[in-house]
């Protein structure tokens, strides 16, 4: 999507500019990714329009493969405004009809997943039409088909669905899902509870790995016999928004340089805490250099 954010907190309605930006949990988690030196692609379709064209360059721009990107005539791309009042977030989509609502099965060559390590998806875009919905089922499907690992973030959106609806799609798509990423408050929203109950509960409905993101708190993970804590990183934070994703991606990040879940764990939470010290949803993600030297604790010079 295109994100339209105001200079300055406030309400919307007082704000005499925008700044625009892009947003997007799958893009965010590919340019984490790609930033990290992993390679990544992107799968999308966009409107054949100028805020297409923005969302295109800069993930392209990031070293994400574009190459599944599809242009849509007669629909425009998604937007999303993004207002900071009384120091929370609150969001406005505009997503209904846009080029990205219209994906279906068969939107891409499912060959080319042969040879991925994992395929990431969200709860957010199964929200956004039926045929959505229907196009995750079916993309998930393709990837166990050809052995590549799921990676599923629940990325419940009360805007976009019912919670009822949000937890019906989550437990139909459990059983393909290799690696379940689920957030606390969105666990209580859907299950009614975050704790280790609820995480054997979703692991016995297929998933070899749980993690529960619990913010500033840290991270849990499950795996059916071994139960991991790990605690948060004490920052500054300046934008809570694109933390589940940069979450996700160093978590992936650490499955790709085959590392222990403890040290998965703690990727996760570093990416976490960078991206929240910065404003926007990915703009503060560090290269591999930057996150090892915050892992380490040492502040460089800015000069």
């Amino acid at each position: 999507m295109v994100l339209g954010v105001p200079p300055r907190p406030g309400r919307l309605r007082h704000a005499s500019s925008l700044e625009l930006r892009i947003g997007g949990a799958e893009s965010n988690v590919a340019i984490a990714l790609s930033r990290l030196g992993l390679s990544a692609g992107w799968i999308s379709l966009l409107g054949d329009d100028e805020p297409g064209q923005l969302v295109l360059d800069r993930v392209r721009a990031e070293g994400v493969d574009t190459s599944l990107v599809s242009r849509l005539p007669g629909r425009s791309t998604g937007l999303y405004l993004r207002e900071y009042v009384a120091g929370a977030a609150r969001a406005y989509y505009y997503r209904r009809g846009s080029a990205a609502s219209a994906m279906s099965p068969g939107l891409f060559d499912p060959t080319r997943l042969e040879g991925a390590s994992f395929m990431h998806l969200t709860g957010i875009t199964p929200a956004l039409s039926e045929d959505c919905l229907r196009f995750n089922l079916w993309a998930a499907k393709e990837a166990n088909t050809r052995g590549v690992r799921l990676s599923f973030d629940v990325n419940y959106r009360s805007k976009l669905w019912p919670p009822e609806q949000a937890r019906a799609f989550v437990e139909e798509i459990l059983p393909l899902v290799d690696l379940l990423f689920v957030g606390d408050d969105e666990a209580r929203a859907l299950w009614g509870s975050d704790d280790v109950g609820l995480l054997r509960r979703l692991h016995d409905h297929g998933p070899a790995e749980v993690v529960l993101k619990r913010g500033d708190r840290g991270s849990m993970f499950f795996d059916g016999e071994l139960i991991l804590k790990h605690p948060g990183f004490d920052v500054d934070e300046v934008d809570p928004i694109g933390a589940g994703d940069a979450f996700a991606a160093g978590y992936l990040a650490g499955h790709l340089w085959g590392l222990p879940a403890e040290e998965r764990l703690r990727l996760g939470n570093a990416m976490g805490a960078l991206c929240v010290s910065t404003v926007g949803d990915y703009e503060g993600l560090p290269d591999r250099k930057e996150l090892e030297t915050f892992l380490r604790g040492i502040r460089m010079p800015g000069r």
